[in-house]
């Protein structure tokens, strides 16, 4: 593709994509609906100018936006938590996918003569698109509800049953090799030894290399062995038979417990967003509406029987699994839609003869329009579910904020130097609930030690903010000595969660200026402040009485330190202020 052609590509992707998010978000139908549209607009099957006719091919690159996707929710997913959902996924999950298979197996017997082809049709309609759901999820901030991690116990469980589904295809086929040839010793070797190689990089290795970059400064090579480690673990679980993301989970969830999390969840989440979006573009360029229309009656049809049996036989379940009807009614219409993994699997049906252009065709279309309504159905849940009964417990939490407890009380820590240290345990004694960022590996291994919650983390990076739920937070403390990244801290604080008061340490006056101007709540100088506490330990211990003490240090504070500044303070005070770098105004 020459130059001109990829940039003017890239402007028509951009202008519709702005376009359509813009609306249907003014429209209240969610981006990931605007995203589905721009990539019809943009697609080969539109009468208008399209960006590339190899949608296959873009689909398959933009995966890697599930990959990432299925790693952020791996590092919210502590192995005990996991272990705690057992009954939901095994339980849940498993009767979900077999009783909506064959549910949909018989009606695809109507039309296809094999049995075995209609079950391996209806087990695939089954699964439901885990980028769709989470995405959606996360957008509207329901991903660690009671419905949100229902509906992830079953997606997770649908990932596992791709393993079997893959195996069915070539078994199926007059034409590619049986699977049955492996022996299952073999097998079971190659998963064994694959699972083996993800659990040692992200339980040993890749802790060893973060921690040495970090201690380095290295953000560039610590982002690039972060990335390296995703796509190794999904490489390591496709060699496996297994799903991609499934392998991107388990890396996730190795390194839940690492102090570095929330900076990995910082630095992945710009790329995971940029994937997934360009994902559901390529999804919706998939859907070819010519081939539709010559079956227009055929094709809704299925997708109205598809969508019905997959909300029947979910909402009966999740009652019969003890859920409120509420609950039962959001992971339903949640979980309506079709799967991505049905366009690899009837992709390799298709290529293996298992089935035939027109089904492939069909197949696809009722995924893709599936997919496409999936915001409605959403919409459409919200206010079923607001007749139902109210769900208890529907705010039990699962990611980040909960671990902590009392959200709203949340106070956050930049910095556990000496100051920071002091700060963080007088909180922590009095019962509240904290959470310490610093950049220094040896400080944050100190903070582990002592039993305080201290994460490697830029507090001046916003996409570290918003993974630490700073907008849920009670308070920002900034103990940092760095007047440079103070001000980014406090300008990006101010700037995205202007209702979050943040305090700070300063040097001295002049950069308590600095700090006030960015938008810190208070900023209090070290050096006076410690002058002034001498200074009345002083005069306490020549019999000045305590309350003349305490109202004379009152009234210095209150004149901003008039009376205790030098000469020589209150003339550098009055020169033209200092103009530091990256203030955010």
């Amino acid at each position: 593709m020459h130059l001109d052609t990829f940039l003017i590509s890239a402007l028509l992707l951009l202008i519709a994509t702005s376009v359509a998010v813009a609306l249907f978000k003014h429209l209240g139908l969610g981006s990931v609906l605007g995203l589905l549209v721009a990539g019809i607009v943009v697609g080969p099957y539109s009468p208008g100018p399209y960006v590339t006719e190899h949608v296959e091919d873009v689909r398959h690159f933009t995966e890697l936006g599930v990959v990432l996707l299925l790693f952020l929710i791996g590092l919210e997913m502590r192995p005990r938590r996991l272990w705690e959902m057992r009954r939901e996924v095994f339980g849940l999950g498993s009767l979900q996918i077999l009783l909506t298979g064959l549910a949909i197996a018989l009606y695809m017997h109507l039309y296809e003569s094999s049995w075995l082809l209609s079950l391996l049709i209806g087990l695939t309609f089954a699964l439901s698109s885990t980028a769709f759901v989470i995405q959606i999820l996360q957008e509207r901030g329901e991903i660690a509800s009671r419905h949100g991690m229902t509906a992830f116990s079953v997606l997770l469980m649908q990932d596992l049953a791709i393993v079997p589904l893959l195996a069915a295809v070539p078994i199926l086929s007059d034409t590619g090799k049986l699977s049955a040839e492996v022996p299952i010793w073999q097998q079971v070797v190659i998963v064994v030894g694959m699972i083996s190689v993800v659990v040692g990089v992200g339980r040993y290795i890749l802790p060893f290399v973060l921690n040495k970059l970090a201690q380095q400064g290295n953000r560039e090579g610590f982002l690039l062995v972060v990335m390296l480690a995703v796509f190794l673990a999904a490489w390591a679980m496709d060699q496996a038979g297994l799903s991609m993301a499934l392998g991107a989970f388990v890396m996730g969830m190795l390194l839940s417990g690492s102090s570095y999390r929330l900076q990995i969840q910082a630095f992945i989440e710009p790329y995971k967003g940029l994937l997934m979006s360009l994902f559901f573009v390529a999804v919706g360029m998939s859907i070819d509406f010519s081939s539709i229309y010559q079956q227009a009656a055929m094709f809704a049809q299925h997708i109205l029987v598809i969508v019905a049996i997959k909300l029947a036989v979910l909402f009966l379940l999740a009652l019969s699994f003890g859920f409120s009807r509420q609950v039962a009614v959001r992971v339903s219409f949640f979980l309506a839609q079709g799967g991505e993994f049905g366009f690899v699997l009837f992709g390799s049906a298709m290529a293996l003869q298992v089935i035939d252009e027109g089904t492939f065709v069909m197949a696809v279309g009722v995924i893709s329009v599936s997919m496409l309504i999936t915001p409605l159905l959403v919409r459409a849940s919200d206010r079923l579910a607001r007749h139902a009964d109210s769900a208890k417990g529907e705010a039990e939490h699962l990611l980040f904020p909960a671990d902590q407890g009392e959200g709203h009380r949340r106070v956050i820590v930049g910095g556990y130097g000496r100051v920071g240290h002091t700060v963080a345990v007088l909180l922590h004694t009095s019962g509240v609930p904290i959470v310490v960022f610093d950049t220094r590996p040896d400080r944050v291994a100190q903070g582990k030690r002592d039993g305080l919650p201290v994460y490697y983390g830029d507090i001046s990076d916003p996409d570290l903010l918003d993974a630490a739920s700073v907008g849920n937070a009670s308070l920002v403390v900034l103990t940092i000595d760095n007047g440079p990244v103070a001000l980014r801290a406090v300008s990006h604080v101010r700037n995205a969660y202007p209702h979050v008061p943040v305090i700070s340490r300063a040097r001295d006056l002049e950069a308590c200026g600095h700090l006030l101007k960015a938008g810190a709540s208070h900023a209090f100088p070290e050096a006076l402040e410690s002058s002034l506490r001498l200074g009345a330990i002083a005069l306490q211990m020549i019999d000045v009485p305590k309350d003349n003490v305490d109202l004379l240090l009152q009234g210095v504070r209150q004149d901003n330190y008039t009376l205790v500044v030098s000469e020589e303070e209150r003339v550098s005070k009055k020169k033209p202020e200092k103009q530091y770098p990256h203030q955010g105004h």
